[in-house]
């Protein structure tokens, strides 16, 4: 029997989509399900939801739940790790406060920039916790990790616990492509495409249409002329402005990406904050109306005498089942640079297409990618490169020159007040970050 161990699983809503996903596939009609999660009152209804999904597929699954991660890791073939650790509060918030009384404003602050750094220095330690309890627990099982930022914690993970498998789980790759088709008014079902870089920031290389014919079109003409007409929907024209100068199209959303480099959220230019339709503090504004969103669905959903699923589109079935049945198929995932992308640094997190079957995850070489592509990147790869070495040696120097590398910090504070703000962050934080000296 296959047992999976879902850490975080009083995230009830994604919980739902993943265990929706797993119970789709009739080889894991009998699966073990261990909910873990430190929220007791979450965990249960998170259990009793799960409880629900296998009803109305008519599958027997064994769903257990336990506060005790060890419990919950025992045995376990895959382990799916979605937390936030900190929380929406105090930790998002304490993430976007502090910078705004600096004048620093972010979007998302969960991935990159000081917000991404500061999620990353609390989130990591606990997922090296987690891996040393796979290491005693369940040293075979295959980690799917989904928690932001996560190009520095798959980085983190593959330097300081290289034992341990592991791959990064982002949707960014196949909802973007999703979104263009429907830009394009193409059905996604006839869309090919080669994408790779790193996380947020990877682009594609190849956008194709297959006809019927087996013939390809190359789709890429046809959204440099919607960029070009000004055509782009008003919620995503930070990345088609980046399309008309680069090229190429980026994986991660508008908002997100305005946050990763200097050039769209300045001080005294709203200009710019209204031509790209740029949501200040949107993760606050997101968080909010999820919270009160998921207290209805969570109520909605325990409630319900049938709960009608459909696949949610994230890959976390697909790997298990290609692992299991060893029937392959093929992901973005992100992984250690390990010869896989020529021009960024060995050892970096990207994200590329691999190839799942009953080997585990084999990521795929790509080569050299378009020189200027590969420069943006090295801009985001710096900073996560200097959050990963605070964390390796406990030196909080490297926290500070991580923040003044970081291309939108950079931009907007002076070095005075980013070591400022550096220091107000990890006295807020408190006791969710470790020491540094």
């Amino acid at each position: 029997m296959t047992k999976v161990c879902m850490i975080g699983a009083g995230s009830t809503v994604f919980m739902k989509n993943l265990v929706g996903d797993i119970l789709l596939n009739d080889v894991f009609a009998d699966i073990e399900i261990a909910l873990h999660d430190i929220d007791e009152a979450r965990l249960r209804t998170s259990q009793i939801v799960a409880g629900k999904i296998a009803e109305s597929l008519s599958v027997s699954p064994r769903i257990t739940a336990t506060t005790d991660r060890r419990a919950a890791l025992k045995g376990a073939d895959f382990v799916i790790v979605m937390i936030q650790v900190a929380g929406y509060k105090p930790g998002t918030v304490i993430d976007f406060e502090i910078p705004k009384k600096y004048g620093l404003r972010q979007t998302i602050a969960d991935t990159l920039g000081i917000g991404g750094i500061m999620r990353g220095l609390r989130t990591v330690p606990v997922l090296l916790d987690i891996a040393d309890d796979m290491r005693e627990l369940c040293p075979r099982a295959l980690m799917l990790q989904y928690v932001n930022p996560m190009a520095i914690n798959c980085w983190a993970l593959a330097k300081l616990a290289p034992d341990i498998a592991h791959v990064g789980l982002c949707h960014s790759v196949q909802g973007t492509a999703f979104e263009l088709a429907n830009d394009l008014g193409e059905n996604y079902k006839d869309i090919r495409y080669q994408c790779a870089g790193i996380n947020h920031m990877a682009f594609y290389s190849r956008f194709e249409k297959l006809h019927a014919d087996g013939t390809r079109e190359d789709l890429y003409p046809r959204l440099r002329q919607i960029a070009a007409e000004g055509r782009e929907p008003r919620w995503n024209k930070v990345r088609y402005e980046v399309l008309r100068r680069t090229g190429y199209f980026v994986t991660e959303s508008s908002e997100h990406f305005a946050e990763y480099v200097p050039w769209f959220i300045k001080r005294d230019r709203a200009d710019l904050i209204s031509e790209f339709n740029i949501p200040l503090d949107e993760y606050i504004r997101r968080c909010e109306e999820q919270i009160a969103a998921w207290e209805a669905q969570e109520r909605e959903l325990v409630g319900a005498n049938r709960i009608e699923v459909r696949f949610s589109g994230e890959y976390g079935a697909k790997i298990m089942r290609a692992v299991v049945t060893g029937k392959p198929t093929v992901i973005n995932g992100n992984v250690a640079n390990r010869g896989l992308i020529d021009n960024l640094p060995e050892g970096a997190c990207v994200e590329v297409p691999c190839l799942v079957d009953a080997n585990g995850i084999t990521p795929t070489r790509q080569g050299a990618l378009p020189p200027h592509l590969a420069a943006l990147m090295q801009t985001n790869i710096n900073v996560q490169a200097l959050t990963v070495e605070a964390i390796a040696t406990g030196k909080r120097e490297h926290i500070y020159h991580a923040a003044m590398l970081d291309p939108h910090t950079a931009a907007e504070l002076s070095l005075d007040q980013i070591w400022s703000l550096v220091d107000d962050l990890i006295e807020a934080h408190g006791d969710w970050l470790p020491e540094f000296h």
